[in-house]
């Protein structure tokens, strides 16, 4: 079965709007590039070379349609991919090959997740992560935690998440204190008592 994973960068106070830059109109916009360095690289590299199909939305997308086409170099596969978008509105777009998905994308996801396929990876796209959580849908988080606190924006978990136990399955710091971490979910939460009583 496709696992669906969500790759995104955040802050200390789980923050995830505009790292990449301004275009969102977000008071910190751009606010991860100070932190790049060679580990962040290897480790995007590692992410971009792997087979996968984005499922992102309809934002995400509008900030990706214009720029990707013309910079295949610097994340193959994007172009061959098939980019699964949640809109309401578009149905359609030059950038191929891309679905376009509507109604209820829960229902939707859980279909891709049991067809043949690369696992599906969330870039971005708060909202549509909010509707995958709340349905259980999300297999996996990459997460890139940065050592700053934004104070305001979109936030991972800006509806609240359904308990769940995840486990790491990999982990990294960066020379600029940037954490990457892979979890993989892992159940349901465990309780108990400290000092065993």
């Amino acid at each position: 079965m496709r696992k669906v994973i969500a790759i995104e960068f955040i802050s200390l106070d789980g923050v995830i709007q505009a790292p990449g830059g301004p275009e969102e109109g977000f008071a910190y916009g751009g606010w991860a590039a100070p932190y790049d360095d060679d580990v962040q690289e290897t480790k995007m590299q590692e992410q971009l070379h792997l087979p996968f199909d984005p499922l992102v939305g309809r934002k995400t997308f509008d900030l990706w349609a214009p720029y990707w086409p013309h910079h295949a170099d610097r994340w193959p596969g994007i172009n061959a991919a098939t980019k699964y978008v949640a809109s309401t509105t578009m149905t359609s777009h030059e950038w191929q090959p891309s679905v376009f998905l509507s109604g209820d994308i829960a229902e939707h996801v859980r279909t891709l997740k049991h067809q043949p396929g690369p696992n599906l990876h969330v870039f971005g796209s708060g909202n549509l992560l909010q509707t995958l959580f709340k349905q259980d849908l999300v297999d996996a988080l990459w997460l890139m935690i940065h050592p700053l606190t934004l104070g305001g924006g979109q936030r991972l978990f800006a509806e609240g998440a359904i308990p769940a136990a995840f486990k790491v399955t990999e982990s990294t710091v960066s020379s600029t204190g940037v954490i990457f971490v892979h979890y993989e979910r892992a159940g349901a939460i465990s309780t108990g008592s400290f000092g065993g009583e």
